[in-house]
């Protein structure tokens, strides 16, 4: 007897893109949902690093099928033209995980470079990337959801929306953007077109990747900068993440395991949103 719990984590059949997909959180939810039998549309700016992560699925044999597409999330025709990709080679999609997104160390200000100082392009580009990275792919795909009456948008949201960060003053304001847009999304879609269209967010709390270990980590010896230091000392769990701790809330709500669950922001940060310090 097919157990009704497990078959909800099935995702034979079913084709989920991943914009950002060549990043290392976006990859690990791409082998996850692959491992799971989901076809996947990985979707990056550079071609080469989605089509790694495609590549990555090699040796996962449960898996569907998987094609790397280039496409920029700030362009609506780039990303009309992605989801005529994947139109043509699945059909449909199940499924949109808006990943892109990021930092960048010149939106980023410090001791020498005051917030003042900063430039005006590179805080643009932060915030545009985003906040607007999230809003455009939701348009192009969301058409799409809403002419089916059917699917699931999941968001990338931050720490950062709940409490600002010191330093990083664009990335946190478009991430409780993003946090905003969410709810938005999600009544207007259930209310506009379809209860059975879903949009949820994760606030993923503190991981070491590329766009963030200038900030947490000493680039010569590895040991924790001071910042870096207090974010441990604040994450009740005593530690980063790891790309594989955002895996299961991804596949719950993408899944038909959270049917009746839309406009949540999930945190998974270790504890560090629940802990008041003392």
């Amino acid at each position: 007897m097919t157990n009704p719990h497990l078959s909800a984590y099935d995702f034979s059949g079913q084709t989920i893109l991943i914009t950002g997909g060549g990043g290392v959180l976006c990859s690990e939810m791409a082998r996850a949902l692959f491992a799971c039998g989901a076809n996947l549309a990985v979707v990056g700016h550079n071609l080469q690093s989605a089509q790694q992560t495609v590549d990555s699925l090699a040796q996962i044999t449960s898996g569907g099928q998987a094609l790397a597409i280039q496409a920029d999330v700030l362009q609506a025709d780039s990303m009309q033209a992605a989801l005529e990709t994947v139109l043509t080679r699945f059909g449909k999609v199940d499924g949109l995980i808006n990943g892109a997104g990021g930092n960048k160390p010149e939106a980023t200000s410090n001791a020498e470079k005051p917030f003042f100082d900063l430039s005006q392009d590179a805080l643009r580009r932060v915030s545009d990337l985003n906040l607007m990275g999230t809003i455009i792919p939701s348009q192009i795909i969301g058409r799409h959801m809403a002419e089916r009456k059917q699917g699931v948008i999941l968001n990338i949201s931050s720490m950062n929306a709940f409490r600002p960060l010191t330093r990083i003053a664009a990335y946190s304001a478009a991430k409780a953007g993003v946090s905003n847009f969410t709810q938005w999304l999600a009544v207007h879609m259930a209310q506009e077109y379809s209860p059975a269209i879903r949009v949820n967010a994760i606030a993923p709390g503190f991981f070491l990747t590329e766009q963030n270990r200038f900030l947490l980590s000493e680039k010569e010896t590895g040991s924790l900068t001071a910042r870096g230091q207090k974010i441990i000392d604040h994450t009740p769990m005593n530690r980063f993440g790891s790309p594989s701790d955002l895996t299961g809330a991804v596949l719950w709500l993408l899944s038909p395991a959270s049917a009746f669950v839309t406009g949540v922001i999930i945190p998974i940060d270790g504890g560090f949103s629940a802990y008041s310090g003392v």
